[in-house]
């Protein structure tokens, strides 16, 4: 099978269930941006020392995937089962960020990204985040979506700030603290 199709060599992309828009389209934005996001983890995913960030954030990864195919899916889609981004998911997230929140220092400043490698990698995700989450807002403006993934977007990019403060935690550096 041959990787390219030649049917978006007009600047035209195909949805889920059928029907095209253009690839500048804010739908494709949203979900090219959770792309974006999602390569941006596997990135990190490189430099991350903890067994348990490493196997929290390949689950995110299979997460972004789904909302992924979820925003490309029009809510009206017939004839698909379209996996969704289920409360259930968001919850889950809630409940890791807990857990890692328990184990790092509390916050008492704001802090820069950085520290070590997989702290800023992890940062520049988060940032990747919230520009995916800011399309995924500007196409709820106009379209029907899963309100779910605005949710679980917004608690990623929370989890990804936990995670890169556990990761300096565990390579043991400080969070840089920022200087007024």
């Amino acid at each position: 099978m041959k990787i390219y199709t030649k049917t978006g060599d007009k600047g035209e992309t195909g949805l889920f269930g059928g029907g095209r828009v253009t690839k500048d389209s804010i739908r494709i934005e949203a979900y090219g941006t959770i792309d974006e996001l999602n390569s941006s983890i596997g990135l990190a995913l490189t430099e991350v020392k903890g067994e348990i960030v490493r196997n929290q954030l390949i689950k995110i990864q299979n997460l972004l995937f789904v909302s992924g195919g979820d925003l490309a899916s029009p809510s009206d889609v017939k004839g698909f089962e379209v996996p969704r981004i289920k409360q259930k998911d968001i919850q889950e997230i809630e409940g890791f960020i807990d857990l890692v929140t328990e184990q790092i220092e509390e916050l008492r400043y704001f802090i820069l990204p950085g520290g070590c490698k997989s702290a800023a990698l992890l940062h520049v995700a988060r940032t990747v985040c919230r520009r995916a989450e800011r399309r995924v807002v500007a196409l709820k403006k106009g379209e029907e979506i899963n309100e779910n993934i605005v949710i679980f977007i917004n608690r990623i990019s929370d989890l990804l700030f936990v995670l890169a403060r556990y990761e300096n935690k565990l390579a043991g550096k400080s969070d840089i603290r920022w200087e007024k």
